[in-house]
């Protein structure tokens, strides 16, 4: 058997930049990868998508044109031209990624589904690819989630699309029915609406984006409304069957909604039933997660789990994250100017709806909780409608919104939504690493006219929060 210094099962947003890392400090590595390398963001996930919703945004603000005093004659959408646009830039992505590590000394990738096979007779990991074999003396697994499809009765009978298969379609949905409320059927029914579907959504709980604050998820539903998007909230589904024109779905309630097609956006399933992890002696949690500590350790020696797989941050840039952490674990690294584990970094991300959110840290409802249980807490909010930037380009829907420690006077979370969104709410995720006081970006000096020059007026006007108030 061909021997490594370190297997990488999987070839998500940490693997890469982990297997050209431990390359250059004289590693022999194997990257296998059963599927396309790149993983979920590269193939079905951040780089097709966003490159979709840019098509759909386009279509958007040329509907929109007369708003800004610019006259368009009938608005088309070409959508296999769209989708040909998202794949060529799918395959410019993994290609780049792939020449990458082939010229990378050191990295050898493997095609083939990746397992444990116990160890040799020299206590060395055997990973099994294929009908084939090698050994490693480490072992970091970065083979993340995928979609989640509920036991819907009559599910069988329809083509049931899932994130992967929705990006895969040729034709434009006449109308398509999104099962799931939360980011990524939110993302994918804004978008195909924009595309000119017709479009749907059926959500188990009362409002969308449940996670988020109330004020948040009202505002992505009136914005989703406003653009003909028909929403059944506190609505289960019943059943699924197929209809003259694709899908019939039963709701329990006994509301019947045809559509062409059907998306289900329920959650994501770990990639682990297939990595015979018992081999090793290593158990999963109960939804099948790889458990890990603060440096992505499992209990097994030498053996790591990274990215959406150890359940730290369902994120490429958590697991990219990962991936550093891991590597100054290994380095023996203290001087490290930002969090050193899992546990310190707060969570950060963003919904790219349009407008987008970005949110980093606590929520205004999570830091009622703390108030209650007698915390010191600080909040602001801004209404987009009141920034001048927001109101030049006509992007005046969201807020901003930031909650502070009162007595450490640190940062303790942040949400932006509305223009720009997704960009600004950097700027307090790179000062939450510092562990600085709100006071120091009080007091920055920011460019005019922007959205993000009102973040030091908004930590001006920070005000004690009430557990059962604003």
């Amino acid at each position: 058997m061909d021997h490594f210094n370190v297997a990488i099962i999987g070839s998500g947003q940490a693997a890469p930049a982990l297997a050209v890392g431990l390359a250059k400090r004289g590693q022999r590595v194997a990257l296998i990868e059963g599927d396309r390398i790149g993983g979920t963001c590269v193939n079905n996930g951040c780089t097709p998508t966003k490159t979709l919703r840019k098509s759909a945004r386009v279509a958007h603000l040329v509907r929109r044109a007369a708003d800004f005093g610019v006259h368009t004659g009938p608005v088309s959408v070409d959508f296999p031209a769209a989708m040909t646009r998202m794949r060529e830039r799918v395959d410019t992505a993994r290609r780049g990624l792939t020449a990458r590590l082939k010229r990378t000394k050191g990295v050898e990738i493997i095609q083939g589904w990746g397992a444990l096979a116990g160890y040799d007779d020299e206590e060395r990991f055997v990973v099994s690819v294929g009908e084939g074999r090698v050994t490693a003396d480490r072992v970091f697994l970065n083979t993340g989630t995928r979609a989640f499809v509920p036991s819907v009765p009559g599910i069988e009978t329809v083509d049931a699309l899932d994130n992967a298969s929705l990006l895969a379609l040729d034709e434009l949905p006449d109308h398509l029915i999104v099962v799931g409320g939360s980011y990524i059927g939110l993302e994918m029914a804004q978008i195909f609406r924009r595309l000119g579907s017709k479009v749907t959504i059926v959500h188990r709980s009362d409002r969308l984006a449940d996670r988020e604050d109330a004020d948040v998820s009202a505002i992505i539903a009136e914005f989703l409304v406003d653009e003909g998007v028909a929403l059944h909230l506190n609505a289960k589904v019943a059943s699924v069957g197929r209809s003259m024109r694709g899908v019939l779905m039963t709701l329990e309630d006994g509301t019947e909604i045809a559509g062409s097609h059907v998306l289900f956006a329920t959650g994501r399933v770990p990639n682990t039933d297939r990595l015979n992890l018992d081999a090793v002696g290593l158990e999963t949690d109960a939804r099948g997660y790889v458990v890990t500590d603060a440096k992505l350790r499992t209990k097994v020696p030498n053996l790591w789990a990274l990215g959406d797989v150890n359940r730290r941050g369902a994120f490429t840039h958590t697991s990219y994250h990962d991936h550093e952490i891991v590597l100054a674990d290994l380095d023996g690294t203290k001087d490290l100017y930002q969090w050193k584990d899992a546990e310190q970094r707060p969570t950060t991300y963003a919904m790219f709806t349009d407008p987008p959110l970005g949110r980093v840290g606590l929520s205004r409802s999570e830091a009622q909780n703390l108030v209650a249980g007698g915390r010191n807490i600080l909040i602001a909010d801004m209404q987009m409608k009141d920034i001048a930037r927001a109101k030049e380009e006509s992007e005046a829907t969201g807020l901003i919104r930031a909650i502070v420690d009162g007595d450490s006077k640190e940062i303790l979370g942040a949400t932006v939504f509305g223009i720009g969104g997704d960009e600004i709410i950097s700027v307090f995720t790179n000062f939450m690493a510092t562990g600085a006081s709100y006071r120091i970006l009080q007091q920055a000096l920011p460019v005019h006219p922007t959205v993000s020059e009102l973040l030091p007026t908004l930590l001006a006007n920070l005000q004690p929060l009430e557990a059962n108030g604003d």
